[in-house]
């Protein structure tokens, strides 16, 4: 009953507004035709096309553009989309080879860090849970340490997973936005048609031919239960990828600073624990400081540390048994298997952690090529692995005792502390990298309506990804303390990672298959073998890691829980406050009825009124109305808008529409951003980048203005008695002798008229006098230029939302409780941009829910 109630109310204020509306012109080319085309009926595209073949016959030379007419939409801004010159492209698409091995060599200190120090540990854990009888044991382990590096590792992400990017960027969210573009499912409600304009962000519509992917994008479109599992999905993923940026630094600190126990005899377990802790307390108080400065140093130390699991495994595979070499085999799985059943699938857990760090190559794709990105791991992070982890085995097959810490073990005595050193460096830069990756993931959130706002701080000039979120930061270590000392045995973390590892390769996985189903469009046969393959051996490991989870693992399990729920309560309460919003947002008519000095005083200067609907007049407006004995000359509701693509250029950051009749000189506007976008301008900078926007726009809609005005001269100069004039619901006179007007809406309302009646009489009428227009459009520029100079305030509509007495308890307490909670200490929209205080206007109110 709401949804319908909702829609009725949305659709009344469209028709309400069509009388404000003004009459909109474009340039269109042959490359163009199929974007206009898309969004007519069949019947007009024939009419459209008959048209324009009648146009071609009788103007040969200026066929290359037309004049057509597009129907007034309230707050649209297709024109403006299309005429953008282009968004970012992944600016290491286009580089040499030479550049490409350069940037393959810099990876290593920011994306494989993780994958790198998984040879710490991945014996051990596996060990812990299956203890080794004899030889064949650890050939079998071994066997299945390979092809879980080669099957997860390298065929799933870095040759398929790798390639399901969002331009360049990669994550969880990325493959969210990707399939939201491609098929209408996201639950965001304040999305424009214009969205999909905004250059590479529109795909092309599947052919008719791929009877497959039209079914499952209409299923996908029209279930609402699928459209929130799905966004359930990718909760579940970012849940588990934060809890990812919690053990992370645990595991890798705690089992470089056990090494100790090797070089010192006098250490024991507890001696570790605190040292770990005092470790990553410094680790989680320099991330604030960035990693600009040492940035070239990472790529370095972590070549050095991949050389040096080549070496350790070379030198080993030559002093002890080089028969490991037959781990190759696959067979040698079975045979594990079977003679350890229980015991084998126990350690599965502790083998899933040799991949550990591959859906970070995925998510930190942002900072590099996929290609530089598979270079690496294929000619080096994979052959150092398996160099590294056949060297240990050949330890192990002549000390089955020296499984513990089988890695410092294996370390040649007069090389031990070099080895330390390089260990402790190498997982210090895995645990930075991993939460750096953490709060990149919560800007993504946060940007896409998930996740409530907090301080972001940017501390590279360089890469805008190297971000830093103060209240995550210390949030994040103090679970991470919490995790330390409450499971002290390095074998309970590990299995506590494997949990967090495996939900984030689960819902990757699912939502690369919709991606192949839907985007790719390839042969079925692979798609499901892709999906039971990987989703087969996921839910295997999955049910290892959860057999273990009363040991003390069940508190991440606890921790990603609360990370979901959180991120759910935020985007629910969210899309309510939204839609109710919308509920009660002005009429046009009302607008009319006030007049263009809105029932009040109009004061010089510019008014921003923030608000998050991104079509029609907020109620908040009305409040500003009844509250303030005057108004500022000229008004501007902007909604800054996070939009399901990585970056937004600055040429397309702002759109413009006209709300009222110039007269009004009341604007929409919308500033557009990526979630991967920064937003570093204050506020004096954010008000010259808006204003000079709003000129450009009404230059370029004066512009329209003169080639309608000319269109309308040819027109009547040939067929001036036959013309007639009509006046449609915009106000907007047309000639039916026009034959580009077929593409006129004929389902409104129009009154044929031969004089313009008194009421109509504020509509202003092209004139063909190229002064006047000229003057006009000075008058308008200049008076947009008094109003800044008088000043800019920014008006905050600040709503908040409680649930209605009738409603379940749960609604009551989600909203009234929880919601309520995280919007108090959440951070607004407007402190980004720094403005004071005396350049701030709020008026709050009260929606019933």
């Amino acid at each position: 009953m709401a949804e319908g109630e909702l829609e009725r109310g949305e659709a009344n204020c469209r028709l309400a507004s069509m009388d404000s509306s003004e009459s909109r012109w474009v340039f269109q080319d042959e490359d163009q035709s199929d974007i206009d085309e898309e969004e007519e009926d069949e019947d007009d595209e024939e009419n459209a096309a008959q048209h324009r073949m009648d146009l071609e016959s009788e103007e040969e030379d200026n066929v290359e553009q037309k004049l057509i007419r597009t129907g007034p939409r309230i707050d649209s801004f297709d024109v403006e989309a299309l005429e953008v010159p282009g968004a970012h492209r992944n600016e290491y698409e286009d580089f040499s080879v030479g550049k490409k091995i350069t940037l393959a060599f810099q990876t290593l200190g920011v994306v494989f860090g993780d994958v790198g120090t998984s040879p710490l540990y991945t014996f051990s854990v596996m060990f812990y849970k299956a203890p080794i009888m004899e030889d064949e044991d650890v050939i079998g382990a071994l066997s299945l340490v390979i092809y879980t590096l080669i099957l997860i590792s390298l065929v799933k992400y870095v040759l398929v997973v790798l390639l399901a990017n969002d331009d360049g960027e990669g994550g969880t969210f990325a493959l969210y936005s990707l399939i939201c573009r491609h098929a209408k499912v996201s639950l965001l409600p304040n999305q424009l048609p214009s969205d999909t304009r905004i250059s590479r962000f529109r795909l092309k519509v599947p052919s008719p031919e791929l009877e497959r992917s039209l079914r499952i994008k209409e299923k996908l479109e029209t279930s609402l239960t699928l459209k929130k599992l799905l966004l359930m999905l990718v909760l579940a993923g970012t849940s588990m990828v934060i809890a990812d940026g919690v053990i992370t630094p645990a595991m890798s600190v705690m089992s470089a600073v056990g090494g100790l126990k090797i070089g010192v005899d006098a250490i024991n377990q507890d001696e570790v624990v605190m040292i770990s802790v005092a470790c990553l307390i410094v680790l989680f108080s320099v991330q604030k400081y960035g990693t600009s400065k040492v940035g070239l140093a990472l790529g370095p130390a972590l070549f050095v540390w991949f050389c040096t699991l080549a070496v350790m495994g070379i030198y080993n595979l030559v002093i002890y048994d080089s028969s490991v070499l037959k781990a190759f085999n696959p067979v040698h799985i079975y045979y594990f298997f079977k003679r350890n059943s229980t015991n084998a699938w126990y350690c599965l857990g502790g083998c899933l952690l040799c991949a550990t760090g591959s859906e970070a190559m995925f998510a930190d794709l942002c900072y590099f090529s996929v290609q530089s990105i598979q270079l690496t791991f294929v000619f080096l992070v994979l052959p150092c692995l398996l160099l590294g982890y056949l060297g240990q085995a050949a330890y192990l097959i002549s000390n089955h005792n020296g499984a513990e810490h089988v890695f410092f073990n294996s370390v040649p005595k007069s090389a031990f502390w070099p080895v330390f050193l390089i260990a402790n460096v190498a997982a210090l830069i895995a645990s930075r990298a991993m939460t750096t990756a953490t709060f990149s993931c919560i800007k993504q959130s946060t940007a896409l309506g998930c996740f409530p706002r907090l301080k972001i701080i940017h501390t590279s000039r360089k890469f805008m990804g190297q971000i830093y979120i103060p209240v995550l930061n210390w949030f994040l270590l103090a679970v991470c303390l919490v995790v330390v000392c409450s499971i002290s045995s390095m074998y309970e973390i590990g299995n506590a990672y494997g949990i967090a590892e495996l939900g984030v390769m689960m819902m990757t996985t699912v939502l690369a298959t919709i991606v192949m189903l839907l985007i790719w469009q390839i042969n079925i046969i692979i798609v499901m073998g892709f999906a039971m393959i990987f989703l087969g051996m996921e839910l295997i490991f999955f049910s290892s890691v959860l057999w273990g989870v009363g040991d003390g693992s069940w508190i991440i399990l606890v921790f990603a829980v609360i990370m979901f729920f959180i991120m759910y309560i935020w985007n629910y309460g969210s899309k309510l406050k939204y839609e109710t919003e919308v509920k009660q947002k002005l009429s046009m008519d009302l607008m009319r009825e006030l007049g263009c000095n809105l029932g009040t005083l109009r004061a010089p200067g510019i008014g921003l009124l923030y608000n998050e609907l991104v079509k029609g007049i907020p109620a908040v407006f009305g409040q500003f109305l009844t509250t303030l004995p005057a108004v500022h000359s000229m008004i501007i509701f902007v909604c800054i808008k996070y939009i399901p693509v990585p970056v937004v250029p600055q040429s397309e950051r702002f759109l413009f529409r006209r709300v009222c009749p110039k007269s009004y000189h009341i604007f929409r506007c919308i500033a557009r951003y990526g979630y991967k976008d920064v937003r570093k301008e204050n506020h004096q900078m954010f008000e010259q980048l808006l204003i000079e926007s709003l000129e450009k726009f009404i230059r370029r809609e004066a512009q329209e203005r003169s080639l309608e005005s000319e269109g309308d001269d040819d027109t009547d100069s040939n067929e001036i008695h036959s013309s007639r004039l009509l006046v449609g619901p915009n106000g907007s006179v047309y000639s039916l002798g026009i034959p580009l007007l077929a593409e006129f809406n004929e389902a409104r309302p129009i009154s044929e008229v031969i004089h313009v009646p008194e009421e109509d009489q504020a509509v202003e009428f092209p004139d063909p006098s190229i002064p006047d227009a000229e003057q006009s459009l000075e008058r308008e520029l200049s008076f947009i230029r008094k109003a800044k100079e008088s000043g800019v305030v920014y008006l905050l509509g600040h709503g908040d939302i409680r649930a209605r007495k009738d409603s379940w308890f749960i609604k009551k307490l989600v909203i009234n409780y929880f919601y309520a909670f995280l919007r108090k200490n959440s951070r607004r929209g407007i402190a980004n941009l720094s403005v004071p205080h005396t350049h701030l206007m709020q008026v709050g109110m009260t929606y019933m829910v």
